[in-house]
């Protein structure tokens, strides 16, 4: 097995960086659930528990991730925004998804609301580290966009179609797909880690591949 990278801050695993750096990778480029990633590794003589994946993801996903953001080239100037309803311990919750021209998922917000302060709150995520704004923000037509706009960046062109916005709404997909796959998420705070690590799945994530 071969890793272009090693897992980093693995000291208390047993198992190689190499297969807990292939088994994080497969569950952030693939679909996968925890038992299926269980089941590949176990053909190739892996002997781990689905409960030991998904340990790793959660302590190494976004380190991964965050890795990989470092490597990206530097984002595109037209920003298309979106939210989808997310149903958590039978409370209704709200993930904000930002992706530019080329697809790149620029960041991602679970909130209980989906008023003005979340989409400020949203907004201001975002921006947050970067040194340049956004030529243009296309969104659907929720009011809450252009009132954190109006407030944020003022000077930036707003287009608001449902038409225009469909490349943020077909990234949500996968998101439907994983919520299914994990028998839908169970708190807030897990489903905003696992979903920022998610990210990797939008970047060159070939880069962090393995191959076995």
């Amino acid at each position: 097995m071969k890793t272009n990278t090693s897992t980093p801050n693995d000291k208390g695993f047993r198992s190689p960086a190499e297969i807990t750096s292939h088994a994080v990778w497969l569950s952030f480029r693939f679909s996968l659930s925890f038992r299926d990633i269980e089941e590949l590794l176990a053909q190739r003589g892996i002997v781990v528990t689905y409960e030991t994946v998904r340990q790793w993801c959660l302590k190494f996903g976004q380190s991964y991730a965050n890795e990989l953001r470092r490597r990206r080239p530097h984002c595109g100037d037209k920003w298309h925004m979106d939210e989808m309803v997310l149903t958590i311990r039978g409370q209704k919750h709200f993930l904000w998804r930002a992706v530019d021209q080329d697809g790149n998922v620029l960041d991602i917000l679970v909130q209980s609301r989906r008023n003005k302060k979340a989409a400020t709150r949203f907004f201001g995520k975002l921006l947050k580290g970067l040194t340049y704004a956004p030529r243009v923000i296309i969104t659907d037509k929720l009011k809450s966009y252009g009132a954190a706009k109006r407030e944020i960046l003022p000077g930036v062109e707003h287009r608001q179609h449902k038409r225009l916005n469909n490349r943020a709404e077909n990234l949500h997909q996968p998101t439907r797909l994983r919520e299914k796959n994990m028998r839908r998420f169970k708190a807030a705070r897990h489903t905003q880690r696992f979903l920022s690590a998610d990210r990797a799945r939008s970047m060159s994530i070939s880069s962090h591949g393995a191959t076995v």
